[in-house]
Order: structure tokens, then sequence, then C-alpha cells
């Protein structure tokens, strides 16, 4: 993007936090004569500003965009502003002709909202689930009693039948499932305010991500739908087909 003091691009990263997209870039902020670079953002998301006002501008920039594409890879999800984390995934899933459906306890339907927030997302979302009791999870995606007995609703094994009953129920070929204590209060078993697990089935395969994220219950909820996003779109990129 041009304006009358130079060019400026955006760099958008999920499943990253600031202080280590600083580390990895720390020559890139130090160099002199080279772009101007910026880092906002937080939970999760890091947008990487980059700008020069010299006199090769527009070639100094795309170098440095570039350059970041190299060492940041698949975690670049759009180098556009106006271009959300839930906006690339509903276009991923419509590339590739899947659906996605949504099993959630801490974060109460926040995931769904985001996703069914972008204009024609009813082409490939099926179902919400809001399971925050654990009789919620047994009848409604058949997560396992003797599950949530042995390993407590918040846990690997809970998240993984929350992500593979959500498929199965709604017929859909992705499903993004969430669990955690939110707070104020953590587990009955010492389990810690912020502990929340993440998991994601496509096509029958499914991977967990166990988080300990810090903050108060909006922060933790909102952590929470980032990384399961983040899960989505990496699990579905691990699925593409060209």
């Amino acid at each position: 993007m041009e304006n009358e003091s130079g060019f400026v691009k955006q760099v958008k990263l999920c499943g990253a936090e600031i202080p280590e997209v600083r580390e990895k870039i720390s020559d890139l902020l130090t160099a002199q004569d080279a772009a101007k670079i910026d880092l906002e953002g937080a939970f999760g998301e890091v947008m990487i500003k980059i700008s020069s006002d010299g006199e090769n501008a527009r070639e100094t920039v795309k170098a440095a965009v570039r350059e970041l594409k190299v060492r940041f890879g698949s975690s670049i999800y759009t180098t556009k502003k106006s271009v959300s984390l839930e906006q690339t995934i509903v276009d991923l899933l419509k590339e590739q002709k899947m659906t996605v459906s949504t099993v959630e306890s801490c974060t109460g339907g926040m995931i769904s909202a985001r996703l069914t927030d972008v204009p024609g997302c009813s082409e490939v979302f099926r179902q919400g689930f809001v399971t925050y009791s654990d009789r919620a999870k047994r009848k409604m995606v058949g997560v396992k009693k003797s599950t949530l007995k042995k390993y407590t609703a918040v846990s690997e094994q809970t998240a993984k039948e929350m992500a593979k009953g959500g498929a199965f129920m709604a017929e859909s070929d992705a499903c993004v499932s969430v669990t955690g204590y939110a707070g104020p209060d953590g587990g009955e078993n010492g389990d810690p305010v912020g502990l929340v697990y993440v998991g994601c089935c496509v096509h029958g395969n499914v991977e967990v991500e166990e988080y300990h994220f810090a903050g108060d219950r909006a922060a933790v909820r909102e952590q929470a739908v980032i990384r399961a996003l983040t899960l989505l779109r990496k699990c579905i990129l691990e699925n593409y087909d060209i």
C-alpha cells in the first residue's frame, strides 16, 4: 500500500507471540537502511507492519516481506490488512470443498461466532455444539462416561473425543474442540486456571494441543479461541489437496 510517506505492507501470523517473533527477526529490526518494522497483536496473533519512505520504498518493503515469508512459512496467514484469520480458514474450506463443526466447552460458542461472522460461511459451517456440562459432552457428541470419570472433562482424551464426536454427529470433514478452565476456579483435582486443551479432527485424524494461558477469564477464553482457529487452519493445510 502506497501513501504520501512511502510504502507499507502487513504480514499477519497466527500461533505466535510478539517476544518470539521479535527474537526471530532481531537482525531485521536493527538493520540500518532497511525497512522499518513494527509489531502489534496479542493472544497468539501478531501483525508485522513493514514500511519504508526511502527512494526505493516499494522494493525495500517487498524484500522484507519475502524474507519474513522464508522465516515464518505457513504461520503467515495473510499479507492483507483487512483479512482475518477466520476469513482465511473459511476460504481454505471452500477451496477444499470441506465442511466444519465446532464443539466448545469453556469458550461457549465463541469459535463458531468467529467463523460465522465471515460472509459465506454457511457454505462450509455445519453445526456448533456448546457442551458446557459433562452430560452435554456425552449426549451431544458422544464423549464416553468412562473417559470423563478417568481423565476429567478437561483433558487431552476428552478434547480428542469431542473433536471426533463433533465431526461424526455433524457429518463434517473437520471439527475443532476446546475444553478448559477459564476461571475463576480451576479443577477439583488441582488443575490450574488457564489449562486448556484444543483438539482438531480432519478426515478422522485428530491432533490435540495443551495450553497454560495467563490472564483473567476473558483473556483465557480469547486465547483459546485464537489457538483453536490456528490449529484448525494447520490441520486443514496438513490435509490440503492441491
